[in-house]
């Protein structure tokens, strides 16, 4: 205990309480089912949706890294299936969410019709075709779930917004302010826009808007839930909330004895622990993490738990990448230990390790260990084979161990 009666927890002890909460320190289930997808999706709280698919799209990750080879079709089923068991919108970016948890973002939605905690261009966009915005609108009502590709109105892209149309624009606009939803994922991925009203589950439907507060303090204890022990910026970065109003809920949520004030070595920031957290007196997970993954997606967090620096590197010119463009950090027992920049070759079969670098907490035991992830992956996204590249201080040691 510190002078002030906060208890004092060591850097080790939260890194294991987070590791916990995060769910690797469960044992993965032989054959994983919807049941273990949808239990891991609930503790985790949100799901991060990206497209780059040069190995996985992104929110596959995190359930493989937690539950190993799932079929990967469960994902697609209760994500987008004829009964989805799970909802899209923005929670800490594009995120697959808990249905129950949709309705506490209204706060969000309302924000964005007033052109508040949204992109410039959609605030823009919102501000100035408000007429061709509800033309949009009206046109989803009238014909059914669409792609923007099947939506014939307004000019069609050019230069800003990645080309995207007029029309796009608008639905991307609708879907930030709650007017529209995904009802389901086409294609190479493409986003099918339907009308909330119509596509929600019924149960989010007929849910009562909680006040913004009450729907505020749920998020942050769900944020809690999922990290275990936190700091004010930890909590506030699970779902993007404000700072003042994420500081207002904390305090809140400590006076009614929901978030307990600690200190953790090392830190030196104020942290909340979790009252139900586990405190596991060692974790051996081993796991091959998604540059999106809940566990490290706020590089600030990630630093101080691991005391290692992930950067993504994808928007960085290759001539100045340090590690590659594609990079996961391998987590073995509690330390991140490597970090491998993979690619699916899949016309060729071959989950390409296109280098291999060692952290500084790696051992004899890391490039066995790291390969046998590497295979379970490969077997995942049908690949026959992996193949490593002669680049990085680990590559040689874990080409060796790879047949």
């Amino acid at each position: 205990m510190s002078d002030q009666g906060v208890e004092t927890i060591s850097a080790r002890e939260a890194r294991r309480i987070a590791l916990a909460a995060q769910g690797f320190t469960e044992r993965r289930p032989d054959v994983a089912g919807k049941r273990h997808l949808l239990k891991t999706i609930e503790r985790l709280g949100v799901l991060q949706i990206d497209s780059v698919n040069v190995v996985s799209r992104t929110h596959y990750l995190p359930l493989f890294s937690r539950l190993g080879a799932y079929p990967r079709p469960l994902l697609e089923e209760i994500a987008w299936g004829k009964k989805p068991a799970l909802v899209e919108y923005w929670a800490h970016e594009a995120s697959l969410l808990p249905p129950s948890t949709h309705p506490l973002l209204r706060w969000r939605m309302d924000d964005a019709r007033a052109g508040v905690g949204t992109w410039k261009g959609i605030a823009r966009f919102l501000r100035t075709h408000e007429d061709f915005i509800e033309r949009v609108l009206a046109e989803i009502e009238t014909r059914g779930p669409m792609p923007a590709s099947e939506l014939n109105l307004g000019a069609k892209g050019a230069q800003g917004w990645w080309g995207w149309s007029e029309g796009k624009r608008a639905l991307e606009c609708l879907f930030w302010v709650g007017d529209l939803t995904a009802a389901t994922r086409r294609g190479t991925f493409e986003r099918v826009y339907g009308v909330s009203d119509k596509v929600l589950p019924r149960a989010v439907r007929e849910t009562p808007t909680p006040p913004r507060e009450d729907a505020q303090r749920e998020l942050i204890r769900i944020a809690a839930r999922a990290q275990g022990v936190a700091t004010e910026r930890d909590l506030r970065d699970y779902f993007r909330m404000p700072v003042a109003e994420t500081k207002a809920r904390i305090a809140e949520l400590v006076e009614a004895g929901e978030l307990t004030p600690v200190e953790v070595t090392g830190w030196g920031l104020p942290a909340y622990l979790d009252p139900a957290a586990r405190r596991p007196r060692k974790v051996a997970a081993n796991a091959l993490l998604s540059p999106f993954d809940n566990l490290i997606w706020f590089r600030e967090r990630t630093e101080r738990l691991f005391g290692t620096r992930i950067r993504l590197e994808i928007y960085t010119p290759a001539h100045k990448r340090v590690h590659g463009y594609y990079v996961l950090p391998f987590l073995q027992g509690e330390a991140i230990t490597a970090r491998v920049d993979l690619k699916a070759e899949r016309k060729k079969g071959v989950l390409l390790v296109q280098s291999a670098h060692a952290e500084p907490g790696a051992n004899d035991e890391t490039p066995a260990l790291l390969a046998g992830e590497l295979r379970l992956m490969a077997g995942w996204l049908g690949l026959d084979r992996v193949e490593v590249q002669p680049k990085g201080d680990l590559a040689e040691r874990l080409a060796a161990v790879l047949p």
